[in-house]
């Protein structure tokens, strides 16, 4: 199984190359532009700081840039770092949600994921802006500007079944989540069914879930401040996420959330409905809001965590793996980052 990074900080490169140093193999910088450093601004720096470390867009989000730009963004990191470059593109949850605006439809999202790989695989293809269709492709590629000859996977961000199904469909692989995404299981039954609806084989296909990793020690409870000061971010975060969807189709929460959902609603009712859709993802996989810290329960942990001793994670993986997940991503908060990628090739990474 590979490990991969989340980030998307401009001044913490050295971040990115000591992953890559502890057996780190992926790098996915992360597309939000509210709260984040440029994604392509950080992974031209990385691209020319490591070695071997894999490098992508983790992930696009097709409604701030036009598929063209996209594209070339990341052909661009492909001549940086030829053969080590990968593009996975989403409908966009905190990147559009900032901005108070809902994530692009799916139909969209397929012709935009179109455009995307046919320019990178170096073709001509039919490209709409407005009411005007024209063939484009990249040209002057004689003077290396980019790189579109050292293939570049594309992978698609799903967690639904219909965006699960896309993938199977039009991409090289899938990233998804977990729990959120549903098991690896039902990610990849959705992604063959739509690799059947085109007519094409998964062979190679791809399959990386971002998770909140913690490594407990022996008899750790799960609400530790150790705990909390790890994962509480990424575990509001998964909430933040939750509430955006009730907001925009309704429906219940998952069982691991109904325990604080009624108070958890009540509580953000009470900020400005104004900017609420820019406080909901204020400490988005940063910091942890001492407000919400009391909404952390053990089994809102539990449900959006794999955690466990060393033991136990690795027994977790492993069944993950049998399921087909071939990456997990970590995405510690701002003041752990060292310390949890540390901790996690220590005392799991070393003995898989």
């Amino acid at each position: 199984m590979d490990f991969g990074i989340v980030t998307a900080k401009v001044d913490e490169i050295g971040y990115i190359t000591h992953a890559e140093n502890l057996g780190y193999s992926h790098c996915w910088v992360t597309d939000s532009q509210m709260l984040r450093s440029n994604c392509f601004a950080v992974l031209a720096l990385a691209a020319q700081a490591t070695r071997t470390m894999k490098l992508g867009t983790g992930v696009s989000v097709p409604g701030l840039r036009l598929a063209p730009v996209t594209a070339n963004g990341i052909a661009t990191i492909n001549r940086l770092a030829p053969g080590r470059t990968f593009c996975s593109l989403g409908t966009g949850h905190t990147a559009m949600r900032t901005i108070g605006q809902r994530p692009m439809p799916l139909k969209a999202f397929a012709e935009y994921v179109r455009i995307v790989r046919a320019l990178l695989r170096g073709e001509d293809v039919d490209y709409t802006l407005g009411s005007k269709t024209h063939r484009i492709t990249f040209q002057m590629r004689e003077f290396q500007f980019i790189d579109v000859e050292h293939p570049v996977p594309l992978y698609i961000a799903g967690f639904g079944p219909k965006a699960q199904a896309l993938a199977g469909e039009l991409a090289d692989g899938l990233v998804t989540g977990f729990p959120r995404g549903g098991t690896i299981s039902q990610a990849l039954a959705h992604a063959r069914s739509g690799a059947e609806r085109a007519g094409r084989a998964l062979d190679g296909f791809y399959t990386s879930a971002m998770m909140n990793v913690v490594v407990l020690e022996s008899g750790e409870p799960v609400t530790s401040p150790r705990v909390i000061a790890e994962c509480g971010s990424a575990v509001m975060s998964a909430m933040h996420y939750l509430v955006a969807r009730h907001d925009e189709v309704g429906g219940e929460p998952p069982a691991y959330a109904r325990g604080v959902w009624k108070d958890y609603l009540a509580f953000l009712d009470q900020r400005p409905a104004e900017i609420r859709h820019r406080l909901l993802h204020e400490s988005h996989y940063s910091w942890l809001d001492p407000d919400e810290a009391r909404f952390l329960t053990p089994e809102l942990i539990r449900g959006t965590c794999l955690i466990g001793t060393p033991d136990e994670l690795l027994e977790q993986l492993r069944v993950l793996q049998g399921e087909g997940l071939q990456q997990v991503m970590l995405y510690p908060p701002l003041n752990r980052m060292y310390r949890v990628i540390e901790d996690f090739s220590d005392k799991v990474m070393a003995r898989l």
